[in-house]
């Protein structure tokens, strides 16, 4: 399930570092599932990574902010 951009800017830090850390294992499990012949949703691979990069676009948009305006 692809998770938008809105959505995500509703979550704390800590959600989303907890989000990004399940999206990176779904991610492994499935390179793991690749190397044992049996992908049932290849197209997983793309939408996931793509999932992980807005959560740490986000974790470092915050991070920027936040050293800016200390």
């Amino acid at each position: 399930m692809r998770t938008k951009t809105k959505e995500l800017r509703t979550l704390g830090n800590e959600e989303l570092a907890q989000k990004e850390k399940s999206l990176k294992k779904e991610l492994f499990d499935l390179y793991f599932q690749r190397r044992m012949g049996s992908v049932e949703k290849p197209g997983r691979f793309k939408t996931l990574r793509r999932e992980i990069a807005r959560v740490m676009t986000l974790l470092n948009e915050r991070a920027k902010d936040g050293s800016k305006s200390k």
